[in-house]
């Protein structure tokens, strides 16, 4: 694996101090605790949590409370939230800074699942540029010293970008920085990033840094979209999957202190093995961890010669013991280069996103559809 190194590079996102540019991005599932502390393991940068619905949170909402908790290793912490009632996020966040449980707060307005935009929340969200706004606004005042981020999309689609007019709210907000994932929600994960758009951006942004999101699946790709883009710093999603050490990786590149790893099938085995044990502790329940462990699967051994009743097995697992049994019978083999590389996770296909009806009629919100937009906080947790 040959990394191209790139100038050493630190980034600030008000009073935090990254060693380097690289912020891993929020997935539901994955970005638990337990993969967060295997991640720093390997690397440095900020580890944003799971999505956090705010009404959940100011609702104390069990699950909620839980997902929001570090362990002592983290540091600096960081809580992506996500809302579309300017009051209750803000509410939210007041909870978060009153209780110390973050030194880092992330906005989410880039989430395509059709089940929240269709209420108007996630990438659709930004259209309605005074909401927005003001979620944003009330954010920052509620934050204090604590930063707060924003995280988004292009847009809706194509014919409706929102990406431009909402950096520049969020800047003129007192955001503490903005990250684009370089894709609309209609493209859902599909096709290739628009890296282009990360450059328009930080043209248009210029006070507070502008990080880029979007087919990052090497630490190669993370340095070429910043010299691409002028982009301050990356945030890495899918490329991290079943590939935690890519954070070394990154740490590397970019010239700060990251682990180097021979990926050997051995060592995918063991970090395999480390991410199952971490589960357990965070759930406090073998089986509870070992069935968590089991999306990882295919990630881990992605161009490994590791059959596939093997992976079936380890899949079925539901106690280490188990899993260390059935990794025992491994033999090893060496990095397998580009079949281990490349895209991770579903892409998706594009569709149309699902809105409101009448969203793209103006964008301003109507007061008819304020009390139907709360519907879009339907869960614990989202991507």
């Amino acid at each position: 694996m040959s990394v191209v190194t790139a100038p050493a590079s630190a980034l600030r996102i008000g009073p935090i101090e990254l060693d380097v540019p690289v912020v891993l991005a929020p997935m539901a599932g994955i970005t638990n605790t337990a993969f967060r502390r295997l991640c720093r393991e390997y690397g440095a940068g900020l580890y944003v949590s799971e999505m956090i619905t705010s009404r959940a949170l100011v609702e104390r909402n069990a699950i909620t409370m839980r997902l929001i908790q570090h362990h002592e290793s983290e540091t600096p912490r960081s809580i992506q939230l996500y809302g579309v009632d300017p009051a209750t996020i803000a509410e939210a966040v007041r909870i978060i800074v009153a209780e110390d449980r973050a030194d880092h707060i992330d906005l989410n307005f880039g989430c395509p699942v059709p089940k929240v935009t269709r209420k108007g929340g996630g990438a659709a969200l930004p259209w309605k540029t005074t909401l927005f706004a003001d979620i944003v606004d009330r954010a920052v005042k509620a934050a204090g010293d604590v930063p707060l981020t924003v995280k988004m999309r292009k847009g809706i689609d194509k014919n409706h970008l929102t990406f431009i007019d909402a950096g520049r709210a969020a800047e003129d907000a007192g955001a503490a920085a903005v990250a684009l994932h370089a894709r609309t929600a209609g493209e859902y994960y599909s096709g290739h990033a628009d890296w282009a758009a990360i450059g328009e951006l930080k043209q248009a942004v210029t006070s507070i840094p502008v990080l880029g999101n979007g087919d990052i699946w090497s630490a190669d790709d993370a340095v070429r979209m910043m010299a691409e883009t002028g982009a301050d710093g990356v945030v890495v999603g899918r490329g991290c999957l079943g590939r935690p050490w890519l954070f070394g990786e990154l740490a590397s590149a970019f010239g700060g202190e990251g682990v180097h790893v021979d990926a050997t099938l051995q060592f995918v085995a063991a970090a395999f093995r480390r991410h199952a044990e971490l589960l357990v502790e965070f759930f406090e329940d073998e089986d509870r961890g070992c069935k968590d462990i089991r999306k990882h699967v295919a990630w881990y051994f992605k161009g490994y010669p590791v059959g596939g009743e093997l992976r079936a097995a380890l899949a079925r697992a539901s106690t280490l013991q188990e899993i260390d049994d059935l990794l025992g019978t491994l033999g090893d083999a060496p990095y397998p280069g580009a079949g281990a590389e490349g895209q991770r996770g579903r892409a998706g296909s594009p569709k149309r996103t699902a809105l409101p009806d009448g969203w793209l009629d103006s964008r301003e919100i109507g007061s008819d559809t304020g009390e139907m937009m709360r519907g879009a906080e339907i869960e614990n947790s989202g991507g």
